[in-house]
């Protein structure tokens, strides 16, 4: 579904990326682990068309490479953001509107969805989603996300700084993504929700990947948790 090849990735001058290469198959959820500085979120980047880039980044037999995010997205590749940009003026409902694709009939979600999977949503439907907690505003950026009906969602740091509740739901979350076919790119600085809901796990270290393989091979490998994971 997703093939990344030799993907160099650059912020003006500075080379972030240096030759990633892994993939991303039907319904699978792969995370993308390694420490703050890794080049994790800059691969994110460098497949929505959002920084420099050179290499391919093979979408459904596609080079998205050099594309506009715009473009991409309407491609069916789905991105939420660490910061979590919600529309703060605007109600929940209202942002969840502007996060489906005009012209995309039958899609796989539907509000109704968004607010069974989140019910604090739905109980909070009609508030502005300035005044939503940092949780809230979390669960929103993910339904939005949906609601363009992605086959594939690339989610950066859904759990940083959220109560370990709400971590659960998200957890939740991803799972239900997987049920409905769709594959999931998570990067993640939390080892246990990765470990946990991920087929495979991709490890960073210098803005290339040092380890490609399941859950279990990384428990394991006890010199790739100590020299690229562990602080």
């Amino acid at each position: 579904m997703l093939k990344v090849v030799n993907l160099h990735g650059f912020y003006g001058k500075s080379h972030v990326l240096h030759g990633v290469n892994f993939e991303v198959g039907d319904g699978e959820i792969v995370a993308l682990l390694g420490r703050n500085g890794s080049g994790r979120s800059t691969t994110a980047k460098a497949i929505m068309g959002m920084v420099d880039a050179t290499g391919n980044v093979d979408w459904q037999g596609r080079n998205v490479v050099g594309k506009k995010a715009y473009e991409i997205a309407h491609l069916g590749l789905g991105y939420v953001p660490e910061n979590r940009d919600i529309f703060p003026t605007l109600t929940v409902h209202q942002n969840l509107m502007l996060g489906e694709k005009r012209g995309k009939k039958n899609g796989r979600w539907s509000f109704d969805d968004m607010y069974q999977l989140f019910p604090r949503l739905k109980e909070r439907q009609h508030t502005e989603a300035g005044v939503l907690s940092g949780g809230e505003q979390q669960m929103l950026t993910l339904c939005r996300s949906l609601m363009g009906d992605p086959d594939l969602i690339i989610i950066d740091e859904p759990t940083e700084g959220l109560a370990p509740k709400i971590v659960e739901l998200v957890g939740q979350y991803l799972k239900a993504l997987k049920t409905r076919g769709i594959s999931v790119l998570l990067i993640e600085q939390k080892l246990t929700i990765a470990m946990d809901i991920s087929d495979r796990v991709l490890v960073m270290g210098h803005g290339s990947i040092v380890f490609d393989g399941t859950p279990q091979a990384l428990r394991d490998n006890s010199y790739i948790r100590k020299e690229w994971l562990e602080v």
